[in-house]
Protein backbone atom coordinates (compact mmCIF):
# COMPACT_ATOMS: atom_id res chain seq x y z
CA UNK A 1 0.00 0.00 0.00
CA UNK A 2 2.76 2.43 1.01
CA UNK A 3 6.39 2.36 -0.08
CA UNK A 4 8.88 4.94 1.12
CA UNK A 5 12.36 4.91 -0.39
CA UNK A 6 15.18 7.04 1.05
CA UNK A 7 12.91 9.84 2.26
CA UNK A 8 14.86 12.82 3.58
CA UNK A 9 13.71 16.16 4.95
CA UNK A 10 15.96 19.02 5.96
CA UNK A 11 15.90 22.73 6.73
CA UNK A 12 18.59 25.12 5.62
CA UNK A 13 20.21 27.06 8.47
CA UNK A 14 23.19 29.37 8.69
CA UNK A 15 25.22 26.45 9.93
CA UNK A 16 24.14 24.28 6.98
CA UNK A 17 21.46 21.67 6.47
CA UNK A 18 19.55 20.48 9.52
CA UNK A 19 18.12 17.04 8.72
CA UNK A 20 14.81 16.05 10.28
CA UNK A 21 14.55 12.71 8.44
CA UNK A 22 17.39 10.62 7.02
CA UNK A 23 17.12 7.80 4.48
CA UNK A 24 13.69 6.60 5.60
CA UNK A 25 12.80 3.37 3.79
CA UNK A 26 9.56 1.81 4.99
CA UNK A 27 6.73 -0.36 3.65
CA UNK A 28 3.24 -0.41 5.15
CA UNK A 29 0.87 -3.13 3.98
CA UNK A 30 -2.84 -2.60 3.54
CA UNK A 31 -4.61 -3.54 6.78
CA UNK A 32 -1.57 -2.97 9.02
CA UNK A 33 -1.56 -1.01 12.27
CA UNK A 34 1.87 0.63 12.63
CA UNK A 35 3.12 2.81 15.48
CA UNK A 36 5.88 5.38 14.98
CA UNK A 37 7.73 5.77 18.28
CA UNK A 38 10.54 7.87 19.66
CA UNK A 39 11.23 10.83 21.93
CA UNK A 40 10.27 14.39 21.01
CA UNK A 41 11.80 16.04 17.93
CA UNK A 42 13.01 12.87 16.20
CA UNK A 43 10.90 13.30 13.05
CA UNK A 44 7.79 11.26 13.87
CA UNK A 45 5.26 13.96 13.07
CA UNK A 46 7.22 15.11 10.01
CA UNK A 47 7.12 11.58 8.65
CA UNK A 48 3.38 11.34 9.36
CA UNK A 49 2.82 14.66 7.57
CA UNK A 50 4.72 13.39 4.54
CA UNK A 51 2.52 10.29 4.50
CA UNK A 52 -0.52 12.57 4.69
CA UNK A 53 0.81 14.85 1.93
CA UNK A 54 0.76 17.80 4.32
CA UNK A 55 4.52 18.32 4.10
CA UNK A 56 6.44 19.49 1.04
CA UNK A 57 10.06 19.94 -0.02
CA UNK A 58 11.25 16.45 0.87
CA UNK A 59 13.47 14.13 -1.12
CA UNK A 60 13.04 10.47 -1.99
CA UNK A 61 10.24 8.32 -3.36
CA UNK A 62 6.76 7.83 -1.92
CA UNK A 63 4.28 5.42 -3.51
CA UNK A 64 0.67 5.15 -2.33
CA UNK A 65 -1.01 2.28 -4.17
CA UNK A 66 -0.15 3.01 -7.82
CA UNK A 67 0.50 6.72 -7.30
CA UNK A 68 4.04 8.11 -7.30
CA UNK A 69 3.42 10.91 -4.80
CA UNK A 70 6.90 12.39 -5.27
CA UNK A 71 6.07 13.16 -8.91
CA UNK A 72 2.76 14.90 -8.21
CA UNK A 73 2.04 18.61 -7.93
CA UNK A 74 0.66 19.98 -4.61
CA UNK A 75 -2.91 20.22 -5.95
CA UNK A 76 -2.77 16.64 -7.17
CA UNK A 77 -1.51 15.49 -3.79
CA UNK A 78 -4.37 17.34 -2.09
CA UNK A 79 -6.92 15.50 -4.22
CA UNK A 80 -5.40 12.12 -3.34
CA UNK A 81 -5.17 13.03 0.33
CA UNK A 82 -8.89 13.79 0.47
CA UNK A 83 -9.65 10.58 -1.41
CA UNK A 84 -7.53 8.16 0.63
CA UNK A 85 -6.61 9.63 4.02
CA UNK A 86 -8.28 10.45 7.32
CA UNK A 87 -6.46 12.48 9.99
CA UNK A 88 -6.73 12.29 13.77
CA UNK A 89 -4.98 15.01 15.78
CA UNK A 90 -3.74 15.31 19.35
CA UNK A 91 -5.56 18.62 19.78
CA UNK A 92 -8.81 17.19 18.30
CA UNK A 93 -9.05 20.01 15.68
CA UNK A 94 -12.82 20.15 15.85
CA UNK A 95 -14.45 23.35 14.60
CA UNK A 96 -15.52 25.18 17.76
CA UNK A 97 -18.56 26.93 16.26
CA UNK A 98 -20.04 23.75 14.74
CA UNK A 99 -22.03 21.06 16.48
CA UNK A 100 -20.92 17.42 16.56
CA UNK A 101 -23.29 16.69 13.67
CA UNK A 102 -21.89 19.58 11.63
CA UNK A 103 -18.28 18.60 12.37
CA UNK A 104 -18.99 15.12 11.01
CA UNK A 105 -20.57 16.61 7.90
CA UNK A 106 -17.52 18.75 7.05
CA UNK A 107 -15.36 16.06 5.34
CA UNK A 108 -18.39 14.90 3.35
CA UNK A 109 -19.00 18.43 2.09
CA UNK A 110 -15.69 18.23 0.20
CA UNK A 111 -16.94 15.30 -1.85
CA UNK A 112 -19.56 14.97 -4.53
CA UNK A 113 -22.17 13.49 -2.20
CA UNK A 114 -25.82 14.51 -2.24
CA UNK A 115 -27.29 16.07 0.87
CA UNK A 116 -29.62 13.19 1.68
CA UNK A 117 -26.80 10.67 1.45
CA UNK A 118 -24.55 12.88 3.59
CA UNK A 119 -27.25 13.09 6.24
CA UNK A 120 -27.61 9.30 6.21
CA UNK A 121 -23.83 8.83 6.56
CA UNK A 122 -23.65 11.27 9.48
CA UNK A 123 -26.56 9.58 11.27
CA UNK A 124 -25.04 6.13 10.73
CA UNK A 125 -21.71 7.33 12.14
CA UNK A 126 -23.34 8.98 15.15
CA UNK A 127 -25.09 5.69 15.88
CA UNK A 128 -21.98 3.57 15.27
CA UNK A 129 -19.90 5.61 17.70
CA UNK A 130 -22.65 5.91 20.29
CA UNK A 131 -22.76 9.71 20.16
CA UNK A 132 -26.30 10.34 18.89
CA UNK A 133 -27.07 12.13 22.14
CA UNK A 134 -24.15 14.52 21.56
CA UNK A 135 -25.05 15.54 17.99
CA UNK A 136 -26.32 19.02 18.85
CA UNK A 137 -23.52 19.88 21.30
CA UNK A 138 -20.53 22.09 20.59
CA UNK A 139 -17.00 20.75 21.19
CA UNK A 140 -16.68 22.95 24.30
CA UNK A 141 -19.56 21.01 25.84
CA UNK A 142 -17.74 17.68 25.50
CA UNK A 143 -15.03 16.06 27.60
CA UNK A 144 -11.59 15.53 26.08
CA UNK A 145 -12.31 11.85 25.47
CA UNK A 146 -15.62 12.65 23.80
CA UNK A 147 -13.96 15.26 21.57
CA UNK A 148 -11.35 12.74 20.45
CA UNK A 149 -14.09 10.19 19.80
CA UNK A 150 -15.78 12.73 17.51
CA UNK A 151 -12.39 13.38 15.91
CA UNK A 152 -12.01 9.68 15.10
CA UNK A 153 -15.58 9.49 13.81
CA UNK A 154 -14.93 12.49 11.56
CA UNK A 155 -11.74 10.86 10.24
CA UNK A 156 -13.46 7.60 9.26
CA UNK A 157 -16.85 8.86 8.07
CA UNK A 158 -15.78 9.01 4.42
CA UNK A 159 -14.23 5.51 4.59
CA UNK A 160 -10.58 6.46 3.98
CA UNK A 161 -8.05 3.78 3.06
CA UNK A 162 -5.49 5.14 5.53
CA UNK A 163 -5.88 6.63 9.02
CA UNK A 164 -3.05 8.83 10.28
CA UNK A 165 -3.06 9.67 13.98
CA UNK A 166 -0.65 12.14 15.59
CA UNK A 167 -0.39 11.50 19.35
CA UNK A 168 -4.16 10.82 19.52
CA UNK A 169 -4.00 10.12 23.27
CA UNK A 170 -1.73 13.03 24.16
CA UNK A 171 -4.49 15.16 25.71
CA UNK A 172 -6.37 12.29 27.35
CA UNK A 173 -6.04 10.58 30.70
CA UNK A 174 -5.03 6.92 30.65
CA UNK A 175 -8.50 5.31 30.70
CA UNK A 176 -9.70 7.55 27.86
CA UNK A 177 -6.51 6.73 25.95
CA UNK A 178 -7.17 3.01 26.29
CA UNK A 179 -10.70 3.44 24.94
CA UNK A 180 -9.32 5.23 21.87
CA UNK A 181 -6.74 2.46 21.39
CA UNK A 182 -9.45 -0.18 21.68
CA UNK A 183 -11.35 1.72 19.02
CA UNK A 184 -8.29 1.81 16.76
CA UNK A 185 -7.89 -1.95 17.12
CA UNK A 186 -11.54 -2.48 16.25
CA UNK A 187 -11.23 -0.25 13.16
CA UNK A 188 -8.08 -2.14 12.18
CA UNK A 189 -9.86 -5.49 12.50
CA UNK A 190 -12.54 -4.07 10.20
CA UNK A 191 -9.86 -3.38 7.58
CA UNK A 192 -8.52 0.11 8.27
CA UNK A 193 -4.81 0.74 7.75
CA UNK A 194 -3.51 2.87 10.64
CA UNK A 195 -0.25 4.70 11.19
CA UNK A 196 0.00 6.31 14.62
CA UNK A 197 2.63 8.56 16.17
CA UNK A 198 3.17 8.03 19.89
CA UNK A 199 5.92 8.36 22.47
CA UNK A 200 4.12 6.07 24.92
CA UNK A 201 4.85 2.30 24.82
CA UNK A 202 1.53 1.59 26.55
CA UNK A 203 -0.27 2.67 23.41
CA UNK A 204 2.30 1.43 20.88
CA UNK A 205 1.72 -2.13 22.12
CA UNK A 206 -1.74 -2.01 20.51
CA UNK A 207 -0.13 -1.80 17.05
CA UNK A 208 1.00 -4.82 15.06
CA UNK A 209 4.39 -3.27 14.32
CA UNK A 210 6.41 -0.50 15.96
CA UNK A 211 8.95 1.60 14.07
CA UNK A 212 11.42 3.42 16.32
CA UNK A 213 12.95 6.72 15.19
CA UNK A 214 15.88 8.58 16.67
CA UNK A 215 17.44 11.78 15.32
CA UNK A 216 15.58 11.33 12.04
CA UNK A 217 16.70 7.74 11.42
CA UNK A 218 14.79 4.48 11.71
CA UNK A 219 16.81 2.65 14.35
CA UNK A 220 14.60 -0.38 15.01
CA UNK A 221 11.45 -2.17 13.89
CA UNK A 222 9.64 -4.72 16.00
CA UNK A 223 6.61 -6.89 15.50
CA UNK A 224 4.05 -7.10 18.27
CA UNK A 225 4.35 -10.21 20.38
CA UNK A 226 1.42 -12.56 20.38
CA UNK A 227 -0.88 -11.67 23.23
CA UNK A 228 -4.36 -12.63 24.42
CA UNK A 229 -7.32 -10.54 23.39
CA UNK A 230 -6.66 -7.41 25.40
CA UNK A 231 -10.07 -5.89 25.25
CA UNK A 232 -13.56 -7.24 24.59
CA UNK A 233 -15.50 -5.78 21.67
CA UNK A 234 -16.79 -2.32 22.50
CA UNK A 235 -20.44 -2.13 23.44
CA UNK A 236 -22.69 -3.03 20.56
CA UNK A 237 -24.53 0.23 20.93
CA UNK A 238 -21.38 2.30 20.37
CA UNK A 239 -18.20 3.50 21.99
CA UNK A 240 -18.77 5.33 25.26
CA UNK A 241 -16.09 7.72 26.54
CA UNK A 242 -16.28 9.41 29.92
Amino acid sequence: MIQLKNIEKCYQTRAGKNYVLRQITLNIEEGEFVALMGPSAVGKTTLLNILGMREGDWEGEYYLFDHAIHDLKPKERLVLSKQYIGFIFQSFNLLDTLTVYENLDVPLSYRNIEGSERASMVCDTLNRFGIVGKKDLLPSQLSGGQQQLVGVARAVIAHPKLLLADEPTGNLHSSQGEVIMDLFQKLNREGATICMVTHDPRYARHAQRTVHLFDGWIVEEEEAARRPQETAELKQSGFEVA
